[in-house]
């Protein structure tokens, strides 16, 4: 039953799932006793309508009880909970391929926090779900916190809100196999004339510097969710600023590459750069909408993508989570505040 101190919404499937509403932590449905895979197959099929509406009210639901154990297992119940996949498209961070459109869902070092973001929102097409499965639970931390979009909107103040609603968010990425994916990984090619053509195609500008290529891309940073009808904040403008890596590292790279060379770079569409202050206030909105959960091995989380950030905290000990994406969604759907374009800023 919800527990009545979260501050959350409940809906009319909370008592039918029998979901558990905690504060500070993401919601939760304890299964059935499922004594296997096939028994679990078969409850999700009777649940499907009530957690694809579970997840789209609150954002993100935790399953625990389902008896996976490896990717197969895992794989059986992404196609039922997300029967038609998106690709991961405009690689960004490394990770492990187990096939079947299973990915590891990270492989960045242990101590290396990740930040709250919404999986592809540079991309004009992008996963509506994801799913993430924990068949390894760490010794200590990896949590895989999430956030709502729609309080990190609220928390904003006007002035940050005005400025993306009217201008959007820039990316612009330099590509490397020496401290970030090089162009051949990130764009799944190996000739700069499918990057080309991809680019042209998904309104992305690309510079070539003989082997080398640097992209930049116009996107909303605001969208509205097109069943709910929810305004959220959805971007990665935060993420991959300048702002967020640590400051000798920041320095390095501004040395080494210079500040039009970095890996990733991040503005406001018209090129207004973020301040510390800007950075410092969006991470407090995160801060502010962000609930968690230790995994447990088995453990699934459904995250909606539109609705949800999510990010991962630094662990110890073996850790092995695997995601899968799935509903495709055009922000074209979307209400976009601006139209996205391919413009360098």
């Amino acid at each position: 039953m919800a527990n009545a101190t979260d501050q959350g919404v409940a809906s009319q499937f909370d008592s039918r799932l029998d979901i558990q509403l905690e504060a500070g932590a993401p919601p939760l449905v304890v299964t059935p006793e499922l004594p296997s895979l096939a028994d679990a197959l078969d409850w999700l099929r009777s649940v499907d309508d009530d957690l694809r509406a579970a997840t789209r009210t609150h954002g993100s639901l935790y399953l625990r009880g389902l008896p996976v154990r490896d990717v197969q297992d895992f794989s059986a119940v992404r196609d039922l909970l997300v029967p038609q996949r998106t690709p991961y498209r405009e690689k960004a961070t490394p990770r492990h391929s187990y096939g079947d459109d299973v990915f590891s869902s990270t492989d960045l070092p242990p101590a290396q926090p990740i930040r709250m973001h919404n999986e592809n929102s540079y991309t004009l097409d992008f996963p509506g779900t994801l799913v993430f499965c924990c068949l390894t639970a760490p010794a200590e931390g990896g949590a895989t916190p999430v956030a709502d979009c729609r309080t990190v909107l609220r928390e904003l103040p006007d002035h940050l809100v005005r400025r993306m609603r009217a201008t959007g968010w820039a990316l612009r990425r330099n590509y490397s196999d020496l401290v970030s994916l090089d162009w051949r990984t990130a764009f799944a090619a190996d000739r700069a004339e499918q990057v080309e053509a991809y680019c042209a195609e998904n309104l992305i500008a690309e510079r070539w510097s003989g082997d080398d290529l640097s992209t930049s891309q116009i996107r909303a940073g605001i969208i509205t969710h097109p069943h709910t009808g929810d305004e959220v904040w959805f971007n990665h403008l935060a993420f991959w600023n300048s702002w967020s890596l640590d400051e000798e590292i920041r320095e390095s790279l501004v040395d080494e590459f210079g500040p039009d060379g970095l890996p990733f770079e991040t503005s406001f569409g018209d090129g207004e750069p973020l301040t510390r202050d800007d950075l410092a206030t969006l991470n407090a909105a995160y801060a502010a909408a962000t609930v968690r959960r230790s995994w447990r091995p088995g453990d699934v989380m459904v995250v909606d993508n539109i609705l949800t950030a999510h990010g991962r905290e630094p662990f110890r000990g073996e850790r092995r989570i695997v995601v899968a994406m799935g509903d495709p969604v055009s922000v074209r759907d979307c209400l976009p505040t601006v139209d996205a374009e391919a413009r360098f800023v």
